[in-house]
């Protein structure tokens, strides 16, 4: 085995590995391990923790980063915690092992769709607090169910609740586009429905 060990990575290439090994799979995800992961992040980097049951066993966990100027409307980085079925017979490596070879890619189900972004909100709000920054905007970070299967018992939810309302969002951040670059590509509005009817002439 190739994998290196994790004196050799970079801790947040580790906390990426444990959380792919949570198997947050549809059709019957892990959320409370899911849940329980996110807490001890927040336990860690000083965050506040809010734990919102949308609906049974469906629970929006938001850690908050507080800003110096709460009249300010907030930031808020969103992702989900669900990743699609995996069919094993088409994997070189256990999709839930989060295998890592001699040059660094690493194998498991949701490492592009989503896990990955997760992680890279953790680990950039770790790296801004222990350079002792502070901003004017309150920032919270939100780990939604459900979003692989239409988010009707997620993010659809979440949205008509006060909870959500509370955490006065100016300006969002969610899903993208992986690139094996360092480009980041932003999309303004990708996901905006267009519904419209035809009638026959």
């Amino acid at each position: 085995m190739t994998s290196k060990g994790p004196e050799e990575e970079h801790p947040s290439v580790t906390l990426f590995r444990q959380y792919l090994r949570i198997r947050t799979v549809q059709p019957k995800p892990d959320y409370g391990a899911a849940v329980a992961f996110f807490e001890e992040r927040a336990r860690q980097l000083g965050l506040g923790c809010q734990k919102v049951e949308v609906a049974p066993g469906y629970v929006v966990t938001v850690l908050t980063w507080p800003g110096t100027n709460p009249a300010l409307s907030s930031i808020l980085l969103n992702s989900h915690t669900d990743v699609v079925p995996v069919f094993k017979e088409h994997w070189s490596h256990d999709p839930f092992e989060a295998f890592k070879d001699s040059e660094g890619y690493i194998y498991a189900r949701g490492a592009q769709d989503m896990k990955c972004v997760s992680i890279q909100y953790l680990e950039a709000v770790r790296r801004l607090k222990v350079e002792g920054h502070r901003f004017p905007r309150t920032i919270h970070m939100t780990f939604v169910p459900d979003e692989e299967v239409g988010g009707h018992q997620g993010m659809e939810l979440f949205v008509q609740r006060p909870e959500f309302q509370a955490l006065r969002a100016g300006f969002a951040l969610d899903e993208g586009i992986a690139n094996p670059t360092d480009a980041f590509t932003v999309f303004y509005s990708e996901r905006s429905p267009w519904c419209c009817s035809q009638t026959p002439t």
